[in-house]
């Protein structure tokens, strides 16, 4: 007999995320400006308070802990090439972060192909990967709705710091992973 799928307040939220991201690329592919904002915006709020629900009210599952992750990488690596191929945030950028993503989901299947079992564990080094990636987008996307508030110096160095601590955390996933491989082996 099948188990009923887990649907809670942090799996809702997350689902949230995975609804509005097509919506958030269809506002920026037709320079809506102000709903992209607010379609992101939304979507990252979601994305904490998800997970404090989750820790508050114990309500953690097996779903969430892949579903959140993953919507995660849906929604930033949709921004950033979106925002890449409007040119309003350097490409470098966008090909780090989607260099990540694609390396961490190849580890993934590595895993499953081996019959390795794990659990998604996020570390405190891709919390705030995911912080600067988001703060990167909401910044351009501010940017463009009030250009006065978002002062174009900041622009530069959180993109550094953003792409620095996406490498780092790449790094740190490989790192995990292959002594993950050779601890079974």
């Amino acid at each position: 007999m099948r188990r009923p799928i887990p649907i809670n307040v942090p799996n809702t939220l997350t689902l949230l995320r995975v609804l509005l991201t097509p919506l958030f690329a269809i506002f920026l592919i037709k320079h809506l400006w102000n709903f992209a904002l607010l379609a992101f915006a939304i979507a990252a709020f979601s994305d904490g308070v998800d997970g404090l629900v989750a820790r508050l009210f114990r309500q953690k599952t097996t779903l969430g802990s892949f579903l959140d992750p993953a919507a995660d990488k849906l929604l930033l690596v949709t921004a950033f090439v979106t925002l890449a191929i409007q040119e309003v945030i350097p490409s470098w950028l966008a090909v780090i972060v989607i260099t990540r993503d694609v390396l961490i989901l190849f580890g993934i299947a590595l895993f499953t192909i081996t019959g390795r079992t794990f659990v998604p564990r996020p570390s405190i080094l891709s919390k705030i990967t995911t912080v600067a990636q988001v703060a990167s987008v909401l910044f351009v996307l501010v940017r463009h709705h009030a250009p006065n508030i978002a002062h174009a110096h900041i622009q530069s160095p959180l993109f550094w710091f953003a792409a620095g601590m996406t490498m780092v955390s790449g790094f740190q996933y490989i790192y995990r992973g292959l002594n993950i491989l050779q601890e079974e082996s």
